[in-house]
């Protein structure tokens, strides 16, 4: 039996296809994925990967895939055959502790390009997007040097190789040399008591600026400062609405950002396989909102010395 099909139901198919042949990429990004070391819910760095894979997602109107929980070798491998196999070009792994398994993997994968956050390791296919905290670190240390009224500042971190510390360290003695800098260490991400330890350690001494450089217990030692009283930086996302009273600014590290920026390199066949650095020079990093307990003057100093780093690249201690 012949089919007998009406000039207007093809002409509707026809606007259908190109309708839909319309909305799909036509770039190099098929589809993107992610890994990550605990859930997207556990911190606001982990939400922030997530915000940016959706942002992917969206503006390039691409299939997305998030995996959690990717801890150990044999996970990360398992993972991104996974993401592979489910037609992954683009695979974003949320951690500086991914570099090295993504160097090996690169190697096997050819045709996936693998990005990763903060470490030294690349590939002909594999990039790491770093943060340049020293700066960052510095002008917080300059802003806890300034409020300071014992002249005793804190930084919690979670490892001794993180940049914000020497940074830190560096622009609170610029501002007042005869402020004493605290140091306290975690050596874990996620190791709230520890951490909270560490800030009552410091309270003995008379800290009353903290900065916990740590995405996962920063908010709970901003909290705890709140009880007593004290000053706080927040630190990777804007945590003034935390707690206002208590919130000096943030530190602020838009990796949502560079999601979107990696997708659209690769999306161009522009993304090469290199360690990509990002600082205030590039927006990427940015201070959050200032508490009104921060004086008018120095916001003015901060946010000038801040533009003239963007201009020049040198620290106020270097001009």
């Amino acid at each position: 039996m012949r089919r007998i099909i009406s000039l207007s139901f093809i002409i509707a198919v026809g606007l259908l296809l190109s309708s839909c042949q319309g909305s799909e990429n036509k770039g190099n990004l098929y589809k993107a994925g992610m890994i990550v070391e605990g859930s997207i819910e556990d911190n606001p760095w982990n939400s922030k990967g997530s915000d940016g894979l959706l942002a992917v997602k969206k503006k390039f109107k691409v299939e997305i895939e998030v995996i959690e929980n990717v801890k150990t070798e044999e996970e990360i491998s398992k993972a991104v055959s996974e993401l592979v196999n489910n037609g992954v070009n683009l695979i974003f792994g949320h951690s500086s502790t991914y570099g090295e398994s993504f160097y090996e993997l690169s190697r096997n994968f050819k045709d996936i390009h693998f990005v990763y956050f903060n470490g030294n390791y690349y590939n002909s296919n594999l990039t790491s997007m770093t943060f340049n905290s020293n700066a960052m670190g510095f002008f917080a240390g300059m802003l806890a040097s300034e409020m300071s009224s014992t002249n005793e500042v804190g930084i919690i971190a979670a490892y001794q190789w993180q940049p914000e510390i020497e940074g830190f360290y560096e622009g609170v003695k610029y501002q007042n040399p005869n402020t004493n800098v605290n140091m306290e260490f975690i050596y874990d991400w996620n190791d709230k008591e520890v951490a909270i330890n560490a800030y009552q350690k410091m309270k003995a001494k008379g800290v009353d600026v903290f900065y916990p450089a740590g995405d996962a217990f920063n908010e709970d030692i901003i909290k705890q400062a709140s009880i007593d009283n004290l000053y706080a930086i927040g630190f990777v996302t804007d945590q003034f609405k935390v707690e206002p009273n208590t919130v000096l600014t943030s530190t602020v590290q838009h990796v949502d950002q560079l999601y979107l920026l990696a997708a659209d390199m690769f999306n161009k066949g522009k993304l090469q396989g290199q360690i990509m650095s990002f600082d205030f020079k590039d927006d990427y990093i940015t201070l959050g909102e200032y508490s009104p307990n921060v004086p008018k003057y120095f916001q003015t100093k901060l946010n000038e010395s801040i533009e003239h780093y963007q201009e020049t690249g040198l620290l106020p201690n270097q001009y």
